[in-house]
């Protein structure tokens, strides 16, 4: 009897016991389903907070790449980019707050992403103005160059017409000096070489034939034949006489020289000055050698302000 009972109570307090556990078990059950749902949730909420700042943050480097290409379009169109500049600032800073901020507000970011989009739209807007203005701009620029380049060919045909007329009258003008120059050359007429012997007594024949022991000086005699445009001055008269082997008379004792004659240095045996009128002066010029004449046939040249002016011969016999 004593060991029934006792068997019920053993039976009592294990059944209790059971359900003691039970009761934990279901407490135990329910706390680790709360806390899985929990943590599913705020894993959930981490994962979409993560992909709106992922997604934030994309569209602003998207924002920022766009306002450096017109920061660099408008300084190219020449227009302000100081404003610009201080949006890029301003972005870049908002950027910085986005990844460095704890408590990130998806909303507020998400205004600004909107005021940067308005802002680049109304740039656009400047832009092309600005691209319109260069555009006119670029075609004045053109129509003042193809202007600049007509007037440049005008004046450059201008000058070289002007060069040309120049260079033609300088031309005309030192044909003319020339003619004026030749026409108003001395003329030396009817030359006559004369002999004179030791005596001082001349001999003149009509072959202008003299005895080489009778020529102690020759006498070369001549008419400047009148002349306009010569001017009535004294004129140097410079006197050649070539041997028979065809070397000039000169000592510099007896006032041999030199002259110039087209552009080139001449000896000539004796110069003499005249005094030149238009009433047909005569002249004669003596030289005297000193020294015995060769035989031969002796040439006699006249000069005067460059131009050969007359001419003559002797023969020693």
């Amino acid at each position: 009897m004593e060991t029934t009972n006792q068997n019920k109570q053993s039976s009592g307090i294990w059944g209790a016991a059971f359900a003691v556990m039970l009761a934990i078990s279901g407490v135990l059950g329910f706390l680790l389903f709360q806390e899985k749902s929990e943590t599913d949730k705020q894993s959930t909420e981490i994962s979409v907070k993560a992909r709106d700042l992922a997604i934030t943050h994309s569209r602003l480097d998207s924002i920022s790449r766009e306002l450096d290409a017109k920061i660099a379009q408008v300084q190219q169109l020449g227009g302000n980019i100081e404003e610009l500049q201080k949006l890029k600032a301003q972005l870049e800073a908002d950027k910085s707050s986005l990844l460095k901020s704890k408590n990130v507000s998806i909303a507020k970011y998400t205004k600004k992403i909107k005021e940067y989009e308005a802002i680049l739209t109304q740039k656009d807007e400047e832009i092309a103005r600005l691209q319109e203005e260069n555009g006119q701009l670029n075609t004045q620029n053109q129509q003042l160059t193809q202007e600049n380049t007509t007037i440049r060919t005008d004046l450059d045909n201008t000058r070289r017409s002007y060069s040309d007329s120049v260079s033609n009258l300088r031309t005309s003008n030192q044909e003319l000096a020339d003619k004026v120059t030749i026409g108003s050359a001395l003329r030396a007429e009817g030359v006559r070489v004369l002999a004179v012997n030791k005596r001082g007594k001349t001999r003149e024949n009509d072959d202008n034939e003299y005895k080489g022991r009778r020529v102690d000086k020759i006498k070369v005699a001549f008419t400047l034949a009148p002349n306009p445009l010569t001017k009535e001055e004294s004129k140097d008269i410079m006197l050649r006489v070539v041997d028979p082997q065809g070397a000039v008379l000169s000592d510099t004792e007896t006032g041999s020289g030199i002259f110039s004659f087209q552009g080139r240095d001449m000896q000539y045996t004796y110069k003499q000055s005249v005094q030149f009128n238009n009433n047909r002066p005569q002249v004669e010029m003596l030289y005297t050698r000193g020294q015995e004449y060769k035989k031969g046939k002796y040439n006699v040249e006249l000069y005067a302000e460059g131009f050969k002016i007359g001419q003559g011969e002797f023969v020693v016999r």
